[in-house]
């Protein structure tokens, strides 16, 4: 019999009406901050197939901008009316918690199995405390949270010109750091460098990713297992979830404070343990 989720740290069990009401209450789902105008334009460019909005996913569909916002009305909440360009947009703080539930039985079958599971995130200052949470909790439950490529570093264009950004690892959780500190990314190219080292060093490739990004993207599009977190103006995991290769896109505005996640966390684990139950 497979042991139930360890407890790490002081855990709550909220509801699902819990949930709910704290996604709305924070602005993670229902009246959203991202601007209805930006939503619009990203997917226009994923549509373009520019590579910044693709997040490492290459899909395999014709995508418009008017297919994509009809996908992202339909998984992710936002407003499918043509005529609604600006102003704020919405998540459906209901689809949220449908795929979290998703997340959480995946999440579940890593633990019971004790997998091997790499966590990555491209929002580390907002979403790192929470994988680094649930890295913890895999690690009491006797699975292997992956590191490789520390220390792996690119060259990359931003706003402020060329800056060279590095792979580090943060209490089991992968991110990229400039100068400054940790830093946002989109990029793919991480994770196609630790699964190249992985493969370097005739090591299995981890069984999950758990990530966001082109963390997320990047691992799904090479056939990993992987499922994430992606805001309403990052439709490409929703694009990739659609089309089978992400396993689960959850939405929700990934840009606030990393206590408003705490409350998440709480969901996602208590969902895990009743998995657990339920698997033996």
């Amino acid at each position: 019999m497979s042991a139930l989720v360890p407890v790490v740290g002081e855990q709550l069990d909220p509801t699902r009406e819990e949930l709910v009401e704290h996604l709305t209450a924070t602005g993670m789902a229902g009246r959203v901050r991202t601007p209805r105008e930006n939503n619009l334009l990203h997917y226009r460019l994923l549509a373009d197939r520019d590579p910044y909005y693709l997040l490492g996913l290459d899909p395999a569909g014709h995508w418009t901008g008017d297919s994509v916002l009809e996908l992202m009305a339909r998984k992710v909440g936002v407003s499918p009316l043509l005529n609604h360009r600006n102003g704020q947009d919405t998540i459906d703080p209901e689809r949220t918690a449908d795929a979290l539930d998703r997340y959480a039985e995946r999440f579940a079958a890593a633990l019971s199995e004790r997998q091997r599971v790499l966590f990555a995130t491209g929002h580390p200052r907002n979403l790192g405390p929470l994988y680094q949470r649930f890295a913890a909790v895999l690690r009491a439950a006797g699975g292997t949270v992956v590191e490789a490529a520390d220390g792996w570093s690119y060259e990359a264009t931003s706003s402020h010109g060329r800056k060279r950004l590095e792979v580090r690892y943060h209490q089991g959780v992968a991110m990229v750091e400039d100068i400054g500190g940790t830093a946002h990314s989109h990029a793919a190219r991480p994770i196609r460098a630790v699964l190249a080292e992985l493969a370097a060093r005739h090591e299995p490739l981890p069984d999950l990713v758990l990530a966001d990004h082109g963390w997320c993207g990047g691992a799904a599009q090479a056939g990993v297992d992987a499922i994430g977190f992606a805001d309403c103006n990052d439709p490409a995991l929703f694009v990739g979830e659609d089309e089978g290769t992400v396993q689960v896109a959850v939405p929700l505005d990934d840009g606030l404070d990393p206590e408003q996640y705490e409350l998440l966390g709480d969901y996602v684990l208590a969902r895990v343990g009743s998995a657990q139950i339920r698997r033996d």
